[in-house]
């Protein structure tokens, strides 16, 4: 079950992570370690990710004697509440699976990639990726795996209500979702639940000239054109058009949903193939094109990159260890691999023509040099992406659009 790039999440999460309880440059109390044990945090993101970081750490722990990773796994329902908790309680691990690093920059917690990983790596990442890991001008964030949003539809469904070809205007999209709900389906699935409902809404509001921020970077999350896409989205739960509760429904449940046929459109990544549909259908007869925009005329694209933040602890002691692991990871097996799991986009240069090669996935690749991605530079992404994922769903339930958006709006002005 994929979940991300993502349980009620606990109160407080619109609190910037770095803002409580953390001290400039100190991310972890002291401890007895020797500098060859590290704590490793990483992300769930299928049922094979698990089996790939125990086989990882196990070939890395033959490879380099008297070193160890301890593994964490974490669901991304739980991760933000996790992080929080580390950094507060100062029990921050060595390396961080997350989704932003620059509040964990701005307060000094994190090593800059040129510290803990070779210069091989360095210049391996994609300048797409490099650029979305930087703060301040430093890169950071060590660019972990990405991906692309795009349309799935079921076009057996689709061809039983009539529909000739997918969408590509919002009038389209309701008029669609009408006609596949007369012949017993479910329209549009809509997970505005708090797996990632930052990604379902920043997906619509980019095809409606919206978005987070202006062309300064100043925040503009109560715009018009956001109101107006989630009156949209509004509307197309209000019709009955979408699944029950969006505001309560994930990314898993959705794409389950439409694995087993009872969906007929979604938005999804290349995740959504090797995730859901594969182990549920792989004869599913599914297509994928560009994200419907409210004009028809600009079809943006979601892009996603998750990353890896290396913590400074114990004054340095844990970098020599931190680099082994990093660079070990970053071998181009090791990368492709996980890619190949987990169905996920690369990151860097080396592991990039392979995927390409098929046809399902060069859709998404095209798609990346031009997608638009998330400001997670700005620290105060982490406590938007939190307030967003905590309450935007309640806009198409029983709050009115503009009165959330203003909420998410103040929130990114103070943590700003």
């Amino acid at each position: 079950m994929k979940r991300h790039l993502m349980g009620a999440i606990a109160a407080g999460l619109t609190l910037a992570l770095g803002v409580s309880g953390c001290g400039k440059g100190s991310s972890s109390k002291g401890d007895d370690s020797d500098g060859k044990t590290i704590k490793f945090v990483a992300a769930i993101y299928s049922d094979n990710t698990k089996p790939f970081w125990d086989s990882l750490i196990k070939d890395f722990e033959a490879k380099n004697s008297g070193y160890k990773v301890q593994l964490e796994m974490v669901d991304w329902t739980q991760m933000d509440a996790k992080v929080k908790t580390y950094v507060q309680t100062k029990q921050v691990p060595d390396v961080l699976n997350y989704n932003s690093f620059s509040d964990f920059a701005r307060d000094g917690l994190i090593y800059k990639a040129s510290e803990v990983v070779s210069p091989q790596v360095l210049g391996d990442f994609t300048p797409t990726f490099t650029a979305q890991a930087k703060y301040n001008g430093e890169q950071y964030g060590l660019p972990f795996i990405s991906s692309a949003r795009l349309l799935f539809y079921n076009k057996d469904l689709l061809k039983k209500a009539g529909i000739a070809e997918p969408p590509k205007t919002w009038a389209e999209v309701k008029a669609d979702a009408q006609k596949i709900k007369s012949k017993g389906s479910t329209g549009y699935g809509l997970p505005l639940g708090p797996e990632e409902a930052q990604a379902e809404f920043y997906s619509w509001a980019m095809n409606n000239g919206g978005g987070w921020v202006d062309a300064s970077g100043k925040w503009t999350i109560n715009q018009q054109p956001n109101i107006d896409t989630l009156n949209f989205l509004r509307d197309l739960t209000k019709s009955g058009l979408t699944q029950p509760n969006p505001e309560t429904t994930d990314r898993k449940t959705v794409f389950n949903q439409f694995a087993q046929g009872k969906i007929g459109m979604a938005i999804g990544g290349p995740f959504t193939k090797a995730s859901f549909i594969d182990p549920a259908n792989k004869d599913l007869n599914f297509g994928v094109t560009s994200l419907p925009s409210k004009s028809g005329t600009e079809h943006n694209t979601l892009g996603v990159m998750d990353v890896l933040a290396a913590f400074k602890k114990n004054d340095g002691k844990n970098k020599e260890a931190v680099t082994k692991f990093l660079d070990f990871f970053y071998q181009k097996d090791n990368t492709s691999k996980f890619l190949t799991k987990e169905g996920f986009l690369p990151v860097t240069s080396s592991a990039g023509a392979a995927l390409s090669a098929d046809p399902y996935m060069k859709q998404f690749v095209d798609a990346l040099p031009t997608s638009k991605f998330a400001p997670t530079s700005n620290p105060a992404w982490t406590a938007v992406a939190g307030a967003v994922k905590q309450s935007l769903g309640t806009s198409v339930a029983g709050s009115q659009p503009k009165k959330v958006l203003d909420e998410i709006q103040k929130t990114a002005e103070k943590s700003g």
